[in-house]
């Protein structure tokens, strides 16, 4: 049986997000990764994480990378130069660092391909994935891609979205309070457990859901 896996906000978390693929879940071109965002960031290896997503995909393995809301200020960045301030704001200047850059527009193609292709959402059978949510005040929600990666919910009661269960990232969580959602069969659940954030008590793991078993497997930061 294909296994199928989400991961969010890895944040230059690079060592960790491989011992996770690699070693733990022991990702299988048969199974299907769900990458929710954030791979850059904070950390200091962004590049390393996104060459190895790529690398994963030219090799073959299953993998569906969404738009989170540092890819997004890293294309903001380069589109507009006023939006450069909040991008180093929030640690863009470890993902510049990373690439060896001093600005976004330095990045190579390759790279800005990757950055443009992430997709906001994905739907498969009844679930959901998504960076942070989905804006639960207008007839679609589907059509607002800001609230896509920014916004987040723990109930959702549009009726376009009633009976999905929805995955997120964005907001770091407790591992222990994101197993109880799960046991509790919650229809919002987040999976960033502050990979990057590992001095914080409780934070400090990279987790992978994995879909079938609704079961978390967590690593802590490497």
């Amino acid at each position: 049986m294909n296994r199928l896996f989400a991961i969010s906000d890895i944040h230059g978390c690079y060592r960790t997000f491989y011992d996770l693929v690699i070693r733990k879940i022991n990702l299988k071109k048969s199974d299907r990764l769900i990458l929710l965002g954030d791979y850059i960031d904070r950390g200091d290896q962004s590049k390393e994480v996104v060459d190895f997503i790529i690398d994963l995909k030219e090799k073959g393995f299953d993998l569906t990378m969404l738009k989170g809301n540092h890819e997004a200020m890293l294309l903001n960045s380069i589109q507009d130069p006023r939006m450069f301030a909040l991008w180093m704001i929030n640690k863009g200047s470890t993902t510049l660092e990373s690439f060896g850059i001093s600005e976004a527009s330095q990045i190579g193609k390759k790279y800005l391909d990757f950055f443009g292709s992430l997709e906001y959402y994905k739907e498969i059978g009844n679930i959901l994935f998504v960076h942070a949510g989905f804006n639960d005040f207008i007839g679609d929600p589907f059509s607002d891609f800001e609230s896509m990666i920014w916004e987040c919910n723990n109930l959702y009661l549009n009726p376009l979205l009633k009976g999905k269960i929805i995955i997120h990232g964005h907001r770091p969580k407790l591992v222990d309070y994101v197993k109880m959602l799960i046991n509790d069969k919650s229809d919002v659940i987040p999976i960033d457990t502050g990979c990057v954030y590992e001095k914080e008590p409780g934070y400090g793991f990279l987790s992978a859901l994995d879909i079938g078993k609704m079961e978390l497997i967590s690593v802590p930061r490497q």
